[in-house]
């Protein structure tokens, strides 16, 4: 799609519909980062207890390190190394980071092991952390803040237990400061970004509005980026009003 022709929202913000381009299957070259990674997630987090990895991986290896829930962090914490191994097709002129990974915070009962993985309704945040962690590399692309991912085109709930259908990019408020960025080297710095599910009506809300209006909602209910797979619709007006 040329310039010309890009589609954008009525906030103004471009759309892009990810429909064919995508790249063959192609080996990984190897984890760069992934000890770096983990002695930052330890380091600013909390002990990693497992780490997830891939059998067979596609373009970059993508690992889920799992940090458990304590008595200071109430909540499991889930974030991918891989991601930041290639750098992101960031358009020119754009201010952005071009290397990335991605991360969720999940509540203190969710189920977290091999068997319960089995289930979509445990499954579905990691898959959707190893489906984005690869999405810019397939499609030649990039992630960044405030950037919205429906789940399929019309957007489907991510399980038989929840309506959320998509996610943003945004900065996790569930870590300090200092964990969301890693320098790697001069010229290496990774940045840690949130993926935050939506529901439909959230994701169309954002597209007319821009980001700056979900989040508005988001700090008037409380909103922030642990997982609640049955929240308040801050989009979905009940009994006429917000």
């Amino acid at each position: 799609m040329s310039k010309d022709d890009q589609l954008v929202s009525l906030s103004g913000a471009p759309i892009f519909r990810y429909t064919d381009g995508e790249k063959e299957w192609e080996a990984p070259d190897g984890e760069e980062c992934i000890e770096e990674i983990s002695d930052h997630i330890e380091r600013h987090i909390g002990d990693v207890s497992s780490v997830f990895h891939e059998l067979i991986s596609d373009t970059v290896h993508i690992d889920v390190h799992h940090v458990k829930p304590t008595r200071e962090r109430p909540f499991h914490t889930l974030v991918t190394s891989g991601m930041s191994d290639r750098q992101m097709n960031v358009p020119e002129g754009v201010n952005a980071t071009r290397y990335m990974e991605l991360m969720v915070t999940l509540p203190e009962g969710w189920r977290i092991d091999d068997e319960s993985f089995r289930d979509e309704i445990w499954y579905w945040p990691v898959r959707q952390l190893k489906f984005l962690a690869r999405f810019p590399h397939k499609f030649e692309t990039w992630l960044g803040w405030g950037h919205t991912i429906p789940n399929g085109d019309p957007a489907e709930p991510f399980s038989e237990n929840t309506d959320l259908s998509g996610v943003i990019i945004l900065p996790s408020v569930n870590v300090t400061e200092e964990f969301r960025s890693l320098e790697i080297n001069k010229e290496k710095v990774i940045e840690f970004y949130s993926v935050v599910p939506l529901y439909d009506e959230e994701m169309n809300l954002k597209l007319r509005k821009g980001t700056d209006s979900l989040l508005d909602r988001f700090d008037k209910y409380a909103i922030s980026d642990l997982i609640e797979i049955d929240r308040r619709n801050i989009a979905k007006k009940r009994f006429g009003i917000f």
